[in-house]
């Protein structure tokens, strides 16, 4: 394996994880298309949709980890910061956490080509999701929101299922159904999906470690890049308007899904 690869690896864990850092996602939405698709552009060695959802897993469990501390950070030196939504965590996450494991065990199961086409079907269904204007006017923070804690359950059962499938976190899927079905604010959305993530995450990896295929130097490669990335773009979000981070979601998206399409149609 060349050294070049390995540092191209780190780059994609720096660019998707600043990403996910900065719009309150594990980054497998940004990270997937980039591990597919980039290292053959470049002429390096390529990996297969199996070892892509791998790598994205692992990459998804230390960015949301890193992203979790940064925005614990900020909110230690600016307490006035939207926090974690501690119910919304416990209910959302053990869900997805049950979720992502039977998705990340059926993994081993599923043709690459199926893997790709369930990517691009969460990608459209997040673009939908995101573009529904938000019921009602909820304030800007609001960590005891009340949301219906049963429906969130079984929609984020769903959603780990798919996600622990294509090696993502969910939280592509998550922030859209918080902002749009549970009506819970932008900024409490988005500090609550990492640590969902987090346990999506969790149940993720257990599920690939179980069913192989593990290209280990890329991973780790990329994970370091993901340690610098998500709290760079943690800080960057605290500073940016909602407005911005919500469209800015939906363009990250929109690119991945069409480069994903494209490679399932063509």
């Amino acid at each position: 394996m060349s050294i070049l690869l390995l540092l191209v690896m780190v780059l994609l864990g720096v660019a998707g994880s600043f990403l996910a850092g900065m719009f309150g996602i594990g980054g497998a939405i940004i990270n997937y298309p980039l591990l597919l698709f980039v290292p053959p552009a470049l002429g390096l060695a390529g990996f297969t949709t199996l070892e892509v959802s791998a790598i994205s897993m692992f990459q998804v469990f230390f960015s949301a980890l890193s992203g979790v501390f940064a925005v614990q950070w900020t909110r230690k030196k600016k307490p006035e910061s939207p926090g974690v939504h501690r119910k919304l965590v416990i209910y959302m996450g053990s869900s997805i956490l049950a979720g992502s494991l039977l998705g990340g065990l059926a993994s081993g199961y599923v043709a690459g080509n199926l893997i790709n086409l369930t990517y691009g079907i969460l990608a459209i269904l997040a673009m939908a999701l995101m573009l529904v204007p938000p019921r009602g006017s909820a304030p800007e923070t609001g960590e005891n929101a009340d949301f219906p804690a049963y429906a969130a359950m079984v929609l984020v059962f769903l959603v780990g299922i798919a996600s622990g499938i294509v090696g993502a976190g969910g939280a592509f899927l998550l922030i859209p159904i918080m902002l749009t079905v549970l009506n819970i604010p932008v900024r409490t959305a988005i500090a609550s999906s990492l640590a969902i993530v987090l346990l999506s995450a969790v149940g993720g990896v257990a599920g690939k470690l179980a069913a192989g295929g593990i290209p280990v130097l890329p991973t780790v490669f990329t994970v370091i890049g993901c340690l610098i990335g998500a709290p760079l773009g943690s800080r960057v979000a605290a500073k940016m308007d909602t407005g911005v981070l919500r469209y800015g979601l939906v363009a990250v998206i929109a690119v991945t899904a069409v480069k994903v399409w494209s490679s399932v149609l063509f």
